[in-house]
């Protein structure tokens, strides 16, 4: 599934745009640019399917890299310093990984509950 499926093409292209410059990173205004807090928690679900690149279940600190090359080929590569912050800020129980559900839950982007009865489009953002 490309992730243009889900999300606008144009606020994709944008956002990568605006965080292009390494250390640039924000992952909780990169998800909103990309309109991802707006979205219902199936459509939140897919996105961190197309991001599981192993097909785990997780998001390894490997794969976390490489987020910003799921919502497009041509983007860069975080930073290890803007790897390990999105990890920090998303890995909750600090075992390396971050889940679509349960224990090791990502839902943490913007607060946004807009078509969910519960805040399932919170994913990767500190609480």
């Amino acid at each position: 599934m490309a992730m243009s499926s889900i999300l606008n093409t144009d606020d994709i292209k944008k956002a990568l745009d605006a965080f292009a410059v390494a250390d640039s990173f924000d992952h909780k205004k990169f998800f909103e640019m990309v309109g991802l807090n707006a979205k219902s928690s199936d459509d939140v679900k897919k996105v961190f399917t197309v991001l599981d690149a192993d097909n785990s279940g997780f998001i390894e600190e490997e794969e976390l890299k490489f987020v910003l090359k799921g919502f497009a080929k041509d983007g860069r590569d975080l930073t290890d310093k803007e790897t390990k912050a999105f990890l920090q800020a998303a890995d909750k129980d600090g075992d390396g990984k971050i889940g679509v559900d349960g224990k090791h839950q990502i839902y943490s982007i913007s607060g946004s509950v807009a078509r969910s009865p519960k805040p399932t489009t919170q994913i990767w953002k500190e609480t």
